[in-house]
């Protein structure tokens, strides 16, 4: 399974789009769970339901040209990132059409259970995570992990090849960096 993976990784990166549509194939179980974790902080009626959101990720990664993936982690990685560009892009129509005001938030909060009130606050998350990108791109690849995605800390030093204690260190100051764009 890991040989198979790794060149369909390769052959999908070359720009075959068999080998795209059977990777697709071969890791939706998967993908459909990060679906479902993402969405698990959204309140319901959002629009979008774990399958919607995986096939919209799939069309928008398969439209790109020249996005190659050294292994499975990167690729499960780039999918989250997609994922949550296309959940922020969702909460950004619904923002424009009631014409809602600004929601206070005075921290980012951080356990799995959690609900996100309103589209408003993952809008301005969505924008201080892209800011933050642009500034420290480790730093928000790990809270795109954690927060959006929902990966505990291990999985995540998993999914990037590094220790627990490098991913707690980068977190704590992803989070204090964020919180303070946040507050401004």
């Amino acid at each position: 399974m890991a040989n198979e993976l790794t060149t369909l990784l390769g052959s999908a990166g070359a720009g075959d789009p068999a080998a795209a549509d059977r990777l697709f194939s071969v890791l939706y179980s998967e993908l459909h769970r990060l679906a479902r974790r993402q969405l698990r902080r959204l309140q319901p009626g959002n629009g979008l339901s774990p399958t919607t959101l995986l096939h919209e990720a799939y069309l928008s990664m398969v439209q790109r040209e020249g996005v190659a993936f050294a292994d499975r982690n990167r690729f499960m990685a780039y999918a989250a990132q997609a994922m949550r560009g296309l959940i922020v892009d969702n909460a950004r129509r619904r923002c424009a059409r009631k014409r809602g005001g600004a929601a206070a938030i005075t921290s980012l909060r951080t356990d799995h259970g959690d609900v996100a009130s309103e589209p408003e606050e993952i809008v301005r998350i969505g924008d201080a995570l892209e800011e933050l990108a642009r500034r420290e791109p480790d730093l928000a690849q790990i809270v795109d992990l954690k927060f959006f995605c929902g990966f505990g800390m291990d999985e995540i030093a998993a999914l990037l090849d590094t220790s627990r204690r490098t991913v707690n260190r980068k977190w704590e100051k992803a989070r204090l960096l964020l919180f303070r764009q946040l507050e401004a």
